[in-house]
């Protein structure tokens, strides 16, 4: 094989393959569909934003000392340019950038978004987590309402219960803001400098960087070390703590179960107050499957007026493989054709009146296929099998010459012949 797929990226297939059956069309067709579902009834439209942004862009709004931004963007400049634009590696930024140039915030005082695209992050690959990996997003702007926090945390579990996840728990915590996040930083530090020599690699780079993130991590010994670090909720301003026992108030109202986890924290720094991450049960490791927060703070830093949001990030890879761990079966539409075209005779006299007849059916909203390569009934019978047809359409000399049709059941083998003009009117009927 000369050329596949870049290393964790992949194919999604019309016919699932046998060890990942998630990479099947008809699947990622059903998600969206559900997505989209849910996200209309709770009053959310859609946008699409460009693969390729501004670096800047990122730079700013996830910051400069994050993992995403400092070692796992796909980054690059136009020859003789030294403009630098970069592949997203995630949709709220973008989504910002958008209403901010289109003005969609001073047209619509309460903006509620949704959005499915790719993302691109140069990360170590593994099952669940790819180089390119599609994300099913939704944004609202204009609120610091925690009600409407409650309401994005409930659209998310109600998309995962639409497909039948339904044992899965809600982490929460409050991140603060920029004015109380540097008073915990310090204290965080404070509490792991003694033993900083302790912590992985990884841990005590966060440690100058970002310490925030050493909270987020899964590396047994940090956990260990981490486990009395002071917690964020401690260091709450008043405003703050109001806003997150709202939450929790509008959640029970809700009948949503929560546990507040002090040490859940986000990856970009944007992120103020509200943090929640969805998790599945029975998973083992990779039971995360979405989170998002709130951003207050975003929009200015990206050149708009002050203006409130949250919103959340589910991974549609992540998604497909929990339902198939789970062993949960979508109920994807057929894709087979309902006729299928069997030419017998003399090619010059039956093709022409073959495909006349096919365009007939298709015309009349009838999914129905016919063979294109001469071969013998056997060859074209056996390919109406394969495809699932449902009923088969045999037209010979004889029945060219008469202008008529046998249609054949493939369940029951009973066949009855009407006029050609007709055949799309009785398999309607049928």
């Amino acid at each position: 094989m000369k050329y596949a797929a870049p290393p964790y990226m992949y194919d999604v297939l019309p016919a699932a393959p046998p060890k990942e059956s998630w990479l099947h069309t008809a699947k990622w067709r059903y998600v969206e569909g559900v997505f989209r579902e849910v996200c209309c009834r709770y009053g959310y439209r859609e946008i699409r934003t460009p693969i390729l942004e501004q670096t800047d862009l990122f730079k700013r709004s996830i910051g400069e000392a994050t993992d995403i931004v400092s070692k796992e963007m796909f980054t690059f400049t136009r020859e003789g340019s030294e403009r630098s634009l970069t592949m997203k590696p995630e949709g709220t930024a973008p989504v910002v950038r958008a209403c901010i140039q289109h003005s969609l915030f001073a047209e619509n005082p309460l903006l509620k978004l949704y959005y499915i695209g790719q993302n691109f992050r140069y990360e170590r690959g593994q099952k669940g987590r790819y180089r390119q990996h599609q994300q099913l997003g939704i944004e609202a702007f204009g609120s610091d309402d925690p009600a409407i926090d409650a309401e994005v945390i409930t659209l998310a579990m109600e998309f995962y219960r639409a497909l039948g996840i339904s044992e899965m728990d809600l982490h929460i915590n409050s991140v603060g803001t920029a004015t109380t996040r540097p008073l915990y930083k310090e204290a965080l530090r404070d509490f792991v400098r003694p033993f900083l020599s302790e912590l992985s690699a990884e841990g005590q780079r966060r440690f100058e960087l970002n310490p925030l993130r050493m909270l987020d991590t899964k590396d047994k010994n940090d956990l260990r070390l981490l486990e009395a670090a002071p917690h964020m909720t401690d260091y709450l301003d008043d405003e703050c703590r109001e806003h997150f026992l709202q939450l929790q108030t509008y959640l029970t109202a809700l009948g949503v179960p929560y546990f507040v986890d002090p040490t859940l924290v986000r990856g970009f720094d944007y992120y103020t107050k509200t943090a929640f991450e969805i998790k599945g049960r029975n998973l083992g490791s990779q039971d995360a499957l979405g989170g998002g927060g709130r951003y207050d703070g975003l929009v200015e830093e990206c050149g708009g007026s002050p203006t409130p949001g949250i919103g959340f990030g589910l991974g549609m890879e992540r998604c497909l493989i929990t339902l198939e761990t789970l062993g949960i079966e979508l109920p994807v539409p057929s894709e087979s054709p309902l006729a299928f075209i069997i030419m017998l005779g003399e090619e010059s006299v039956v093709k022409p009146a073959a495909v006349k007849l096919l365009g007939s059916l298709r015309s009349a909203g009838i999914a129905a296929e016919m063979d294109y390569r001469g071969r013998n009934f056997k060859k074209q019978l056996k390919r109406a099998d394969e495809l699932g047809a449902s009923y088969t359409l045999l037209l010979g000399d004889e029945e060219a010459a008469r202008k008529v049709v046998a249609i054949r059941s493939q369940a029951t083998k009973e066949q009855r012949e009407v006029p050609i003009g007709d055949a799309a009117a009785a398999l309607l009927a049928l």
